[in-house]
């Protein structure tokens, strides 16, 4: 880097470069009325300078996504009175994240995710005021959520994922009325839930893998995008009241204790598209509407509010938010886990606007499966896998033009495996796997020429390619096809029979009918029965009645 005094300089941005080396341990007396300092994305390694102390007009630094090391200097914290965008993310800096002496007071963005700090979080943002997005992931904070942040009143984001932060969600929150995204997840958080969430402009609620409980109560506002609280210790049933999350596209509940039919209300919900309800106590049949959400028709409103991006050090541009303090700042990406072949991804961005997928499994649900789950044509993944289900595999399924995983598993599915589905030509994962089906799988054309017998496992009457039962005893393919010739034969004689005996119907009808409205008609046509009746009584006569001899003299 240029180490040549540059005291008029205010803005700098060498990000997504190469560069090497350390930061200059001067900078501050090289650059003293720095205002906008961005060198993300390069490969610099070292401490930050303490130095940057010494530039009081500095308002954004952006040292993201390096290798530096070390603490974050106490002399910084303090000279750095003008600083609203701290951006240290994506680097391995440790120890705690602020010092006693503390002067960022006018912090708007913070961003410390994905490195290595310690210790609870620092009570000096307690005096930030103005800070609008709290980004404290993936590091190893610990201790309780403050309730002090209930009272920093601009804060729009709260995302602490990936720590180890224990007890209660604060009550406090509730006096957050502009947070919009609360991204807790992958923490030890318990009790319930605060009953005041209806009252927040909250679009995205991350909360899974804590040990939250309780029951779904209507805490909830209307313009909920996301609400993802898998892998808690909820129970009861799914509220009937989640038809008012009108703009509800994400609903990932699995892994909890919920019990209870699955509700129909579900199906008012126009752009639902990922639906994970698995690992639960469900029970009941599967609603056969679920093709009026987005699963079916794709109608989901891209107007609808969403969250996407980070929060940057840049300034205000397309897809940015501004805060309630006035600053601008980006929205955080949404972001959603859901398992697809088998494996569990998240999805976010573009990638996760196409997604749309449904997962009932290993739950306790009855009944058929609605032939209408054919209709959910935009559908990627269907896992109905580990239920109680019984009857066929609806043929409908061949119209799932979308599908990539497609998973029947454990029920107690019969009949035979439709032909048609080999016309799924993006289907990757297919198992109907320990059911009761049997007759001939599909024919190995398309993608099930990739299934092996694992597909199949478990169903005794099932043969064919690739499994080892043959589908023709004698080994030979003629009798089968023989067989299936009967069959079709038989078929047909039947519709001939039937066919024959409506038309003999209607041609006697006929009859009757001209003879009633004709008397000529009539009259000829008695006169021809008069006939043929005496032909017969002559012809009887005449020929069948032997003849009678009368005895007389010799």
């Amino acid at each position: 880097m240029p180490v040549n005094p540059l005291k008029q300089l205010t803005t700098i941005d060498v990000s997504k470069n190469f560069i090497q080396g350390h930061i200059p341990t001067g900078i501050g007396a090289f650059l003293p009325r720095l205002e906008h300092f961005n060198i993300s994305r390069n490969v610099l390694n070292g401490s930050i300078p303490c130095s940057f102390g010494d530039i009081s007009s500095l308002r954004s630094l952006d040292l993201s996504n390096n290798r530096l090391t070390g603490e974050i200097p106490e002399h910084m914290t303090m000279g750095c009175f003008s600083l609203q965008v701290l951006a240290f993310s994506n680097n391995s800096l440790q120890g705690h994240i602020f010092s006693r002496s503390f002067n960022l007071t006018n912090l708007v963005t913070l961003q410390l995710d994905a490195n290595q700090f310690t210790g609870g979080i620092p009570e000096n943002l307690l005096n930030c005021s103005l800070l609008g997005g709290l980004y404290l992931s993936d590091n190893h904070i610990s201790g309780k959520i403050p309730k002090w942040l209930g009272n920093l009143s601009n804060l729009v984001d709260i995302i602490m994922p990936n720590n180890h932060l224990e007890g209660p969600i604060p009550a406090n929150l509730c006096k957050l009325n502009f947070l919009t995204v609360l991204d807790l997840e992958v923490n030890n958080i318990s009790g319930s839930l605060p009953s005041c969430f209806s009252s927040w402009l909250l679009t995205q609620v991350h909360l899974s893998r804590n040990k939250i409980e309780g029951q779904l109560e209507d805490v909830f506002g209307d313009i909920l995008v996301t609400l993802d609280l898998s892998y808690n210790r909820f129970s009861g049933r799914i509220p009937n009241w989640i038809d008012k999350l009108s703009h509800l596209s994400y609903l990932i509940l699995a892994n909890n204790n919920l019990e209870g039919e699955v509700p129909v209300q579900l199906c008012l919900l126009k752009q639902l598209q990922l639906i994970d309800l698995s690992h639960n106590n469900l029970s009941g049949t599967i609603p056969s509407c679920l093709y009026k959400t987005a699963l079916g028709e794709g109608n989901y409103d891209s107007a609808a509010p969403t969250s996407e991006g980070n929060y940057g050090a840049s300034s205000p541009a397309a897809g940015e938010a501004v805060s309630p303090s006035g600053s601008s700042t980006m929205r955080k990406e949404e972001s959603v886990e859901f398992r697809t072949k088998n494996t569990s991804y998240y999805y976010q961005g573009r990638i996760l606007k196409i997604m749309f997928g449904l997962d009932l499994s290993c739950n306790k649900l009855t009944g058929e499966i609605p032939f209408q789950i054919g209709y959910l044509n935009m559908i990627r993944v269907l896992n109905l896998s580990h239920n109680n289900l019984m009857g066929t595999i609806p043929s409908t399924f061949s119209q799932l033009s979308q599908i990539e995983s497609l998973d029947l598993s454990y029920n107690m599915l019969q009949g035979k495996i439709p032909t048609q589905l080999v016309e799924l030509y993006a289907l990757a994962i297919f198992s109907v796997a320990h059911n009761n089906l049997s007759g001939k799988v599909p024919d190995r054309v398309g993608q099930f020429a990739t299934f092996t017998e694992n597909s199949y496992d478990g169903n005794s009457l099932l043969c064919g390619q690739p499994l080892s039962e043959s589908c023709y005893p004698n080994g030979s393919p003629n009798v089968s096809v023989s067989n299936e010739e009967d069959d079709d034969n038989f078929i047909d004689m039947g519709s001939f029979y039937i066919t024959f005996i409506i038309s003999y119907v209607i041609v006697i009808l006929g009859i009757f009918g001209v003879l009633y409205v004709n008397p000529y008609w009539r009259r000829r046509w008695f006169y021809l029965i008069e006939t043929y009746m005496a032909s017969c009584y002559y012809l009887l006569v005449d020929h069948l009645i032997p003849p009678r001899f009368c005895l007389g003299n010799k």
